[in-house]
């Protein structure tokens, strides 16, 4: 059924207003993240690789939990568009429920499967380094429902245009987090304990902030309830726009955990070049990240009011300007990385590889990240989620994954050879993705007129 048109503007400084929070965001969560693990660091080698081995798996949780909030909120974004605020808000209701209950369904797998995780997927470790993860694991799982909670409610505040919102709280919650961690590790000198219970106490407050601040009067939407009724039409939505959308960052975070056993038996000098190398080119690409999520709440208000001549434009507007950032941020990290560097203190061998790894990554991230990521964000807030999902996994598993292990093992590129295949694989998504957006098949995925 055709959608009556409803006039969505954003203007200049509309558009700034949400995109710096998002950038702020992002650079925080980094540079925390950063001062986190220089933190655990001081409490020795085996609690060192205990976290990093239990966080390998965490991760994957953490970027599905968002991937499939920030799919779930589109919904919510598409009935703003329409200004129908009530079903806005009980779109959001059903999004915080179906997050809860998937966050307790694998909190309870995760805990009745621990063995099998720390003793089959982990493999055969030290004793010291298995009873600190152990100990970890036992104490971060418990926070995974607070977890998913501030996951769909950071995806409901962006959606709604409100990221300054969610920034603050997710400052608090990292400040909380790394305080925590320098209490309980300076000042009482404890074991990954002190690691591991302030991440949990730090999501704990953050999810609380957020079921508290989306009741707020005066907002573009409230989720005035957590309801547990489901109601059967919104759910199919969720499951149609933010399953994939968080099977698509798993698959994409499994991929990339896969190809850690491939640099693994290429050398230390690798292993170090391609952690430090990663860390920094994160920061490269956070001003991309943040503006892909601005997208997001643009496109799904401009779907939602039935205007995809809007959609396309603020689509190109914010490309441009991710561009713009990108290319500060690239240079930006091309400065800084000598003196990163020097302060991680590894071989040369390992320094050389990181130089050029950070020089490619930079050159092409500049080049065609943006395309390759941002602009398939609009096609996800539109609902052409299984289409995004399906290239991206396919272009995931055939070019950086395969690829990539034929150039560094095979071929004798080594770590380069695993990074030159990432590059092909976003080259590949482009060559998918932008046609997409150029034709008009996405635009018949957005939300039956009800």
């Amino acid at each position: 059924m055709e959608i009556k048109k409803v006039q969505v503007e954003f203007s200049s400084q509309e558009l700034r207003r949400l995109m710096i929070p998002l950038v702020i965001e992002q650079l925080l969560t980094i540079a925390v993240g950063l001062l986190d693990s220089i933190m655990v660091s001081q409490v020795g080698e085996a609690a060192i690789s205990a976290v990093s081995l239990v966080d390998t798996v965490n991760v994957l949780l953490v970027s599905a939990f968002a991937a499939l909030a920030t799919g779930g909120a589109a919904i919510a974004g598409q009935y703003l568009g329409r200004q129908k605020r009530e079903e806005a808000g009980h779109s959001g209701e059903q999004i915080l429920l179906f997050m809860i209950e998937v966050s307790l369904l694998i909190t309870a797998v995760f805990y009745l499967g621990k063995g099998f995780i720390l003793n089959v997927v982990f493999g055969q470790v030290e004793a010291d380094v298995a009873a600190y993860a152990n100990t970890y694991f036992i104490i971060v799982e418990a926070s995974i429902p607070f977890l998913a909670v501030y996951s769909a409610g950071a995806a409901l505040f962006r959606v709604m245009g409100s990221s300054k919102i969610s920034m603050w709280v997710s400052l608090a919650m990292n400040i909380l987090n790394a305080g925590g961690n320098a209490i309980l590790i300076f000042g009482f000198h404890m074991g990954v304990e002190g690691v591991a219970i302030p991440t949990l106490l730090s999501r704990a407050f953050a999810a609380v902030a957020m079921l508290v601040l989306l009741r707020k009067p005066g907002m573009p939407m409230q989720v005035e309830k957590l309801s547990l009724k489901h109601d059967g039409r919104v759910i199919r939505n969720i499951l149609h726009y933010g399953v994939t959308n968080g099977l698509e960052s798993s698959m994409f975070q499994l991929g990339k955990i896969l190809l850690l056993s491939t640099v693994a038996v290429l050398g230390t000098a690798s292993v170090a070049a391609n952690a430090i190398s990663n860390t920094l080119c994160t920061f490269q690409c956070v001003a991309g990240n943040a503006i892909g999520l601005g997208i997001v709440t643009v496109v799904s208000q401009c779907v939602g009011a039935g205007d995809y001549e809007k959609a396309r434009f603020y689509t190109k507007k914010l490309l441009k300007m991710a561009y713009l950032f990108m290319f500060i941020c690239v240079v930006l990290v091309y400065f800084a990385t000598p003196l990163a560097l020097r302060l991680y203190n590894v071989s040369e061998e390992a320094e050389r590889y990181a130089y050029q790894i950070i020089w490619m990554h930079g050159f092409f991230g500049f080049l065609i990240w943006p395309l390759a990521f941002t602009l398939p964000q609009a096609l996800r807030a539109a609902g052409d989620t299984t289409f995004t999902m399906v290239v991206s996994s396919v272009s995931m598993w055939t070019m950086r994954v395969g690829f990539g292990i034929l150039l560094g093992r095979y071929l004798g590129f080594g770590v380069l050879g695993i990074w030159m295949a990432m590059f092909v694989d976003w080259a590949m998504r482009i060559a998918f993705f932008l046609p997409r957006f150029y034709g008009h098949r996405w635009e018949l995925k957005g939300l039956e007129q009800v």
